[in-house]
């Protein structure tokens, strides 16, 4: 007793000349809607255009479209009485010997649907009377997040704590629609016929995944930027929708189990703007001097020296300054920049003023010190 498969994938024109009444989604849907009452398509006063009735109420041998992308969800007392997410159409009849319960097929969510199907299914004989649901199998988009204030999280490659004002938006998946809809889904959307729709400001149940969300971003973040596995930069976190995807999911199933329990998944994660405090724009700022001057951040030796020839250049009148900063970069990274003329001869201080003098403009090459400056400090260098 169940659903009887009568179509397999696509259903055409043909089929609705077969079958002039049955259930499938409405047609206004969006991009954002979870769930949704199965909407009868039938005749309109014998004229043959096909109308909508919005009840999730069915009875025996109601007739079914699955569409591609979607999920159909027959329940009874709050249990479930049938599944099917293969696509194709499909007739619920309660006495035929041949009927399922569920149609899963061997896809991605098949696992999760049948290990919840046995919890969660109908223990009696089903009555004629069901109600019938589509639940959205794609990606659901435009789930917008804003932090309320400014978020912390330390930061080891800065070596220090970072902080910013973050806006974006997420893409959910529903990878066990029956445990998404027996944890997580309020009963009015169960009873009244109600859509489900994770943008619905009224909606309860999405504004607590909001603030799940915008809860887990600094751990997010620190995840990202710390994993010594992904080795991963903070400034790359816009450009990288997938890699804080899988941090901000991380951290949300470790705190609030979306997969294990509510049968939800994060996919993808777009940064629409970062504003980091002050305090950050200066650290970053250093850090990219000095990721100019040496290629690398890898010892704290070399971060220290060029953090203190930024400084030093800052409180040291003209060319003695930038000269500083030349030195200090070259003790720790730039000795690749130490080339002579092949066969030529130097004296040892002639070798070290062309170190210098390269130096120098390999800061200018990096725009760190204007043209005027490199030539002031060149000619105090060459004694000219």
């Amino acid at each position: 007793m169940g659903l009887i498969k009568s179509i397999v994938g696509g259903v055409g024109g043909a089929f609705s000349d077969q079958w002039k009444d049955f259930y499938t989604t409405p047609d206004s849907i969006t991009s954002t809607t979870a769930i949704v009452p199965a909407a009868k398509r039938g005749t309109n006063n014998s004229r043959g255009s096909n109308t909508q009735a919005s009840t999730a109420i069915i009875t025996n041998g109601s007739k079914f479209v699955v569409p591609e992308g979607y999920a159909l969800v027959l329940m009874q007392d709050g249990a479930f009485t049938g599944f099917v997410s293969d696509p194709g159409a499909y007739i619920w009849d309660t006495e035929a010997l041949d009927s399922k319960s569920i149609f899963a097929g061997d896809g991605v969510i098949a696992p999760f649907v049948k290990n919840s199907w046995e919890r969660f299914k109908f223990g009696g004989r089903p009555q004629s009377e069901q109600m019938a649901f589509f639940v959205s199998l794609q990606e659901l988009s435009n789930n917008k997040f804003a932090s309320a204030s400014e978020i912390y999280w330390d930061d080891s490659y800065l070596r220090t704590q970072v902080g910013a004002s973050v806006r974006g938006s997420y893409t959910l998946k529903i990878l066990d629609p029956l445990s998404f809809i027996q944890k997580f889904v309020p009963n009015k959307y169960l009873k009244l016929g109600e859509a489900f729709d994770f943008t619905d400001l009224d909606n309860a149940a999405a504004q607590q995944l909001f603030n799940e969300v915008v809860g887990s971003l600094a751990g997010a973040f620190s995840d990202y930027v710390n994993s010594s596995e992904k080795q991963n930069r903070i400034t790359k976190i816009q450009q990288d929708s997938v890699g804080f995807a899988a941090s901000l999911s991380s951290v949300v199933e470790s705190a609030y189990k979306w997969k294990e329990e509510r049968g939800l998944e994060i996919v993808s994660v777009a940064i629409v703007s970062i504003e980091y405090d002050e305090s950050t724009k200066e650290i970053l700022k250093t850090a990219q001097r000095a990721d100019a001057l040496s290629g690398s951040r890898g010892n704290a030796n070399l971060q220290a020296s060029v953090a203190a020839g930024i400084e030093a250049a800052g409180s040291t009148e003209g060319a003695a300054g930038i000269l500083g900063i030349g030195f200090a970069a070259g003790s720790v990274g730039l000795g690749s920049l130490q080339q002579s003329d092949a066969g030529a001869t130097h004296s040892p201080s002639q070798d070290n003023m062309v170190v210098k003098v390269q130096q120098l403009k390999e800061m200018l090459d990096s725009e760190l010190i204007t043209q005027a400056e490199f030539e002031a400090a060149k000619a105090k260098l060459l004694g000219i």
